[in-house]
């Protein structure tokens, strides 16, 4: 079947926090994806991309760019779609849409052990830059 990555629409919203649910099952408690989705869509709504397979969707990318740096921060794609090109199609679109922008340089962060996404994320040409990631919640 065909898949067609497409910018965000409203009637996506509870087939892209599902899917932000099935995936992101250990995602901390303090994150609120639908109050994510909320301040996505007030702050450069085209970089919410989804992947649209007859009207299903079955992937998702969340980006955004702040005149310094590109950044990917959710990139879900269905367990029963994986390994099947979705994730690659969103990053790649969502890649053009930052560099069209002109973005120099995109970050992302994945969670320490997880091999399999940063594996993901090498064969896209991405690679783990010594940093250390520190954060405050407001």
């Amino acid at each position: 079947m065909s898949v067609t990555v497409r910018p965000f629409a409203a009637r996506d919203r509870e087939a892209v926090l599902a899917l932000w649910g099935d995936v992101f099952r250990d995602m901390p408690v303090h994150r609120q994806p639908d109050a994510d989705l909320e301040r996505k869509l007030a702050e450069q709504p085209e970089l919410l991309l989804v992947a649209d397979e007859q009207g299903s969707v079955v992937g998702v990318a969340m980006g955004g760019y702040d005149g310094h740096r590109g950044w990917v921060y959710y990139l879900a794609v269905r367990p029963d779609r994986r390994r099947q090109g979705v994730g690659r199609k969103l990053m790649e679109r969502l890649e053009a849409a930052l560099r069209a922008r002109g973005c120099p340089k995109i970050n992302l962060q994945i969670r320490a052990g997880n091999s399999e996404v940063a594996a993901f994320y090498r064969t896209l040409g991405y690679r783990v830059e010594e940093r250390v990631s520190m954060g405050k919640r407001l």
